[in-house]
């Protein structure tokens, strides 16, 4: 118990300080971009006793550990938390509401409809508009929360129930594994 409770601190501070630093604004969302930071974690887990014979993801699970897309969304939606609540600026001027029955949702920035796709793309992927549609797939029992440390743990007990299998190379993937994707495939299997 002791051994893997110091592995989890030291894949989680060498390999995923300087890459999460300020990831919200900066989270990639090119395939390319994102198997590149991967594979810093991936390679570091590698080299962890015991862990040489498993597979990425596997690797991921047994270390109890998130993929590094994984956790900058994470991030992205608490800073959404700290928004809504006041606790951070809301530089991005994200107007949220109350739902009835999903509880505190954000508006999603509007694009011009004849807009180029280069420019929709970058639209998408913003930070206001992806942080804004992470923020929207959150239950109601989530994104009500009161409390930031409250709010911490709805969440991960929220994301613990979707896979995390990030793009790599030399594996097969069934989506981009952003929890976008992962919870319409839920949902249109009707699991949740």
């Amino acid at each position: 118990w002791y051994q893997r409770r110091v592995r989890e601190a030291v894949v989680s501070t060498q390999s995923t300080g300087k890459l999460e630093y300020c990831s919200p604004l900066w989270s990639p969302y090119l395939i390319g971009d994102i198997q590149a930071l991967e594979s810093v974690q991936r390679q570091f887990t590698r080299r962890i006793e015991g862990m040489a014979h498993l597979d990425y993801w596997e690797r991921l699970k047994k270390l109890r550990l998130m993929s590094l897309q994984r956790r900058r969304e994470r991030y992205t939606i608490i800073q959404m938390w700290k928004s809504y609540v006041g606790a951070s600026p809301n530089s991005t001027n994200t107007r949220f509401y109350h739902h009835e029955r999903l509880g505190i949702r954000a508006e999603v920035p509007s694009l011009y409809i004849g807009a180029q796709k280069s420019i929709s793309n970058k639209y998408f992927n913003s930070f206001g508009v992806r942080a804004a549609r992470l923020w929207n797939t959150l239950p109601r029992e989530v994104n009500t929360a009161e409390t930031l440390d409250r709010f911490k743990v709805l969440l991960g007990r929220w994301l613990d129930q979707y896979p995390d299998n990030p793009p790599v190379k030399g594996y097969r993937t069934q989506n981009g594994n952003s929890i976008l994707d992962w919870v319409l495939v839920i949902r249109v299997k009707g699991d949740v």
